[in-house]
């Protein structure tokens, strides 16, 4: 496996000549747009961007742990993701009270405990991260403004305790993914060496 590893280890993930490809979904959208326009641009890259990191791997290596004592994988990001959408878009912008998809005050860590090898559990996984990311985009292009706040008392979107704009919670969000895409990275090369975009 480590010599197979080797021969793709700089290899592109996504194209066979490691040159920009037109093929790739992210390259292309829209350009000098406006703020809101920029803003989803670059989560629609960004959510991507996940889904390409996920690409052609079964249930065994979605659910593939990183290092010890590390619980993360491949699985564990789609299904936080999930909620964090949620909690950001759903819950804490539209004002809508809905439960946790996978976490709760007994198992905050349940959206990464919970990924394990089973397809079932993958395709769960998959359908809620979808639903939550439909719900956003239509919130997202929808929205009068972006300066429509919404009040952050328990600070769990970084917001100090108080209101947030959704410039603000795009912005938050457009992070998360880009903090969690290098970790998606390393895990898909531990998984088969591949690297990419």
């Amino acid at each position: 496996m480590m010599a197979a590893m080797a021969t793709t280890r700089r290899a592109d993930m996504f194209t066979a000549d490691g040159k920009p490809s037109d093929d790739d979904p992210r390259e292309n959208g829209p350009t000098l747009g406006d703020e809101r326009t920029t803003l989803i641009e670059n989560l629609r890259c960004a959510r991507l961007t996940l889904e390409m990191k996920c690409a052609d791997l079964d249930a065994e290596a979605m659910a593939r742990r990183s290092v010890e004592p590390s619980t993360m994988s491949l699985l564990g990001l789609v299904r936080h993701l999930a909620e964090v959408e949620r909690g950001t878009f759903r819950v804490l912008m539209a004002g809508q009270d809905v439960p946790k998809l996978f976490t709760s005050e007994t198992d905050r860590d349940g959206d990464f405990d919970g990924a394990v090898a089973d397809p079932k559990v993958v395709a769960e996984a998959w359908e809620a991260w979808r639903a939550e990311v439909d719900f956003a985009e239509r919130f997202l292009a929808e929205a009068p403004s972006l300066d429509v706040t919404a009040d952050d008392a328990a600070n769990l979107h970084g917001s100090g305790g108080g209101l947030m704009s959704l410039r603000e919670a795009a912005l938050g969000m457009i992070w998360e993914y880009a903090r969690h895409m290098g970790h998606a990275d390393l895990l898909r090369e531990r998984i088969d060496g591949r690297i990419g975009q």
